[in-house]
């Protein structure tokens, strides 16, 4: 999903806009990590961007993703940029200390 949200409509409330952001993120994971795993991968890991527009998005963790929704909306950014894109992912052993 490479999408810019906008948080502005004449007839929908900031905050409904913002909870159907979450809502879509939200849907979008978890349509993903119901995929079939490709051989050798043990989950579904994500590449996520944020920014106020494409060109300023800086990489973030997927866990993450609601505290930069609401900082746009604290912002009153219009409009901002999220990307997530599933990649394979493989668990690493914790070494002992």
């Amino acid at each position: 999903m490479k999408k810019t949200f906008s948080l502005t409509h004449p007839k929908i409330r900031r905050d409904r806009l913002v909870e159907a952001v979450r809502h879509d993120v939200k849907k979008y994971i978890k349509r993903e990590r119901n995929k079939k795993l490709p051989e050798g991968v043990d989950f579904w890991d994500f590449a996520c961007k944020y920014g106020p527009v494409e060109g300023e998005a800086k990489e973030i963790h997927v866990a993450e993703i609601n505290k930069y929704i609401d900082e746009a909306d604290a912002q009153q950014l219009e409009t901002f940029y999220l990307e997530i894109l599933a990649k394979p992912g493989r668990r690493t052993k914790k070494s002992d200390k």
